[in-house]
């Protein structure tokens, strides 16, 4: 195609280059018909000087050819190169404008349900801060407000795990009230507080049930009294049984997500992308493995708490009360030891049983005796520990101090506990 172009070219400038002789006498016709031919019988009836005219013409429209064609190709060239890069898509300032807008739902879901979420202060009654003379808080927890005039729902072990203690709720604005406990359902960890304030914001409840694997989800608490802090991620499994991680006499099939559920966590809402609460954070067993109760399950719990406050039969402190180690705990079933083993390489390969620790209480007898999160508690008082139930069944016991058998990492060790009395 170029050569083509530059013969043409080529014969276009010959052309005009072309030089036309002219006679300033009036020609005679029969004389201009005739060429003049030269006595030399080399030079073919030409001239010497039609010979130099000839080859003034062509080295003339060399020089103009040899002058034009880089430049002719050098604009197709750069014709087809910015016809291309029309048809390159390219991102600029202003095709991005605007996705903060449009991409961030978890934004969207936060600042929609935020302000029902609530911090929940447990105080020591029986220690005082040096500096403050106030009680000093020994846990901490979540929950969301339900209904507009102060009830509030959270964990059962969040307020019920420590004697001689207040319950104190911060809101998201910033005040704080005293909060009484109304209702407590030990079997679902589940609880009601009742705070003396009007006109608050409130989640909406929506449904576990249809729920999918996938689904985006968000948790919203206060972890490590960090108040009003948020983590996303998706439901891994809808329907794990109660069974599968060894709580005995719950008839529950948990939420279990990858979204990220810390101490402080406990008893905040997990919402969908409709900012509705279809569940309620209750355990972590390690990153990416945490559970929730449903809210299809609450909603039952609730039900039967609205009854008993109409016959007049609500909460009265009378949960059953029982010696007090401070710990919160998970039973390590086969799959959950599965999971830890294949998550962490400080896991012993030959454990085949145990108890995990998941919180310990700052200035609880566990925390006074060595106990720290994450420890796999396997005997005490030389009896194989299996479940949680064993270890209710060790501070039944009239045994003044508990002599526990760990594991922390790959290390065995010992620590002694001495348990309050109620």
């Amino acid at each position: 195609m170029a050569l083509r172009s530059s013969h043409r070219l080529k014969v276009f400038l010959r052309r005009c280059t072309a030089f036309p002789v002219f006679n300033t006498h009036a020609p005679n016709r029969r004389s201009s018909q005739i060429p003049r031919k030269s006595a030399d019988p080399n030079t073919n009836g030409y001239s010497g000087q039609d010979r130099h005219n000839d080859g003034q013409n062509e080295s003339g429209w060399r020089r103009l050819v040899r002058f034009f064609v880089p430049f002719s190709l050098g604009a197709v060239v750069s014709a087809m190169v910015i016809k291309r890069e029309d048809l390159t898509p390219t991102i600029t300032a202003s095709k991005m404008s605007g996705r903060r807008r449009d991409f961030n739902f978890i934004a969207d879901v936060v600042a929609g349900c935020a302000d029902s979420v609530v911090y929940i202060e447990i105080k020591d009654t029986r220690h005082f801060d040096y500096f403050s003379g106030q009680p000093i808080t020994a846990s901490n927890g979540s929950g969301f407000i339900i209904e507009q005039n102060g009830l509030i729902l959270t964990n059962a072990h969040v307020v019920i795990n420590k004697p001689h203690t207040m319950v104190q709720v911060r809101l998201s604005d910033g005040r704080t009230f005293p909060a009484t406990i109304e209702d407590v359902d030990q079997t679902s960890d589940l609880a009601t507080l009742r705070i003396q304030v009007n006109n608050l914001s409130v989640m909406r409840l929506g449904k576990s049930s249809t729920l999918r694997s996938g689904e985006w989800v968000v948790a919203l608490g206060s972890p490590l009294a960090l108040s009003n802090t948020v983590t996303a991620g998706v439901i891994s499994s809808t329907q794990r049984a109660s069974q599968e991680l060894g709580l005995r006499n719950r008839d529950i099939n948990y939420l279990q997500t990858d979204a990220a559920i810390t101490f402080g966590n406990s008893g905040g809402p997990l919402v969908n992308l409709d900012g509705e609460a279809i569940g309620v954070n209750s355990m972590k067993v390690t990153a990416g493995i945490s559970f929730a109760i449903p809210i299809d399950y609450v909603k039952v719990f609730l039900e039967r708490a609205a009854e008993r406050r109409k016959k007049g039969s609500a909460y009265k402190t009378g949960y059953p009360v029982k010696r007090y180690m401070g710990i919160t705990m998970l039973t390590l079933t086969p799959d959950i030891l599965f999971e830890l083993k294949s998550r962490s390489q400080n896991m012993p390969s030959n454990l085949t049983h145990g108890v995990l620790v998941w919180k310990v209480i700052v200035g609880s007898p566990a925390h006074s005796g060595g106990l720290q999160p994450g420890d796999i508690v396997t005997h005490i008082n030389k009896k194989e520990i299996k479940n949680s139930s064993d270890v209710y069944d060790a501070l039944a016991d009239n045994s003044k101090t508990l002599d526990i058998v760990i594991l922390r990492g790959v290390k065995q060790m010992h620590v002694t506990i001495t348990p309050e009395d109620p």
